[in-house]
């Protein structure tokens, strides 16, 4: 099968576009989830907003974007709330609060959609899992030149200027409050005693979480985006001990992890003969699963075989010093 350029302009390059930004924002607020240790927050956020997205349909009877953004948020900020009031009045394990407040949600957002009347429309359960990356197109474009003219930019698929705006949007963020999220990632006493509310950014990490997540939905399903949010940054932490380094390398992996994911869904069936792609969205999520077995494998200081180095020249500096000490023993 021969793809010409024009096809892959308007069918590929929205769709890689879409992942590529995804990714990066995903991998870029779920740092300071990793770093919290509250992986589990991101799979409780993008589960709980359901019910408010179809909320925020029913209340708009659109589908546009801000109805049903502001639906999730209040969905988000209510299960965060949920969260910390079932932790400190059942004196539960915050892990065992947020497996029983995103079960309930994502159920009820479920019931919600197949009996309420967004089930006649195209939101379903499938859509907001997988999500519909293949069906992103940017019609504009037909060829290398075209790109050249500003109207054809200007006929950019809404999902990718969407994530784009959440993407620069996460990262002004985070370069604007940099130490104060290091701070209070780090040490919420330290940061309450110097005067930085701990509790609002923790707050405002699970808004951005519930914004990423959202933005995130009818493009590429909850499934990609829990992924991306703890699979980057957890390879990152892995190579890495300095924060600032970890945020961009959790950038760099998450493209990476788009791009090969993308590319092997699309091409590599076609490749070895098949006649149909497979799923963009899971397979990116299988790349991301991969970069982090790898650096599980190879990590420098807290991967297995970097380990392993650092206890054997250990053990080799142990034997120099010990042979050492006994040859100058009287």
């Amino acid at each position: 099968m021969t793809l010409t350029v024009q096809e892959f302009l308007q069918i590929d390059v929205p769709a890689l576009l879409a992942a590529v930004l995804v990714c990066a924002a995903c991998a870029l607020v779920g740092n300071f989830l990793v770093l919290r240790r509250q992986g589990l927050m991101g799979d409780a956020v993008s589960h709980a907003v359901l019910p408010g997205i179809v909320a925020g349909f029913l209340v708009a009877g659109t589908r546009e974007t801000l109805p049903m953004m502001l639906g999730a948020l209040a969905a988000a900020a209510l299960a965060g709330v949920l969260i910390e009031a079932i932790r400190r009045l059942g004196r539960l394990e915050s892990g065992a609060a947020m497996g029983v407040v995103f079960t309930v949600m994502f159920a009820a957002g479920v019931v919600m959609i197949e009996r309420a009347a967004a089930s006649g429309v195209d939101l379903d359960a499938d859509c907001v899992l997988y999500g519909q990356l293949e069906t992103i197109l940017w019609l504009a474009p037909t060829g290398w030149a075209s790109l050249l003219d500003p109207a054809a930019w200007a006929a950019m698929p809404r999902e990718v200027v969407t994530l784009g705006a959440v993407f620069a949007l996460c990262l002004a963020l985070v370069v604007l409050f940099y130490k104060e999220l290091k701070i209070t990632t780090f040490d919420p006493a330290l940061a309450s005693t110097l005067g930085i509310p701990a509790g609002l950014f923790h707050y405002g990490v699970v808004l951005l979480v519930a914004t990423t997540a959202i933005a995130a939905f009818e493009a590429v399903g909850s499934i990609l985006v829990i992924a991306m949010l703890i699979a980057p940054p957890a390879s990152a932490r892995l190579l890495t001990d300095r924060m600032a380094v970890q945020l961009v390398l959790s950038v760099a992996l998450g493209v990476l992890a788009a791009v090969v994911g993308y590319g092997a869904a699309a091409f590599g069936p076609l490749w070895l003969g098949a006649e149909h792609s497979l799923n963009a969205a899971g397979m990116i999520a299988v790349a991301a699963g991969l970069i982090l077995a790898l650096a599980v494998l190879f990590g420098p200081t807290h991967g297995i075989l970097g380990k392993r180095r650092a206890v054997g020249r250990l053990r080799t500096l142990v034997t120099t010093d010990a042979v050492a000490a006994d040859g100058r023993r009287p």
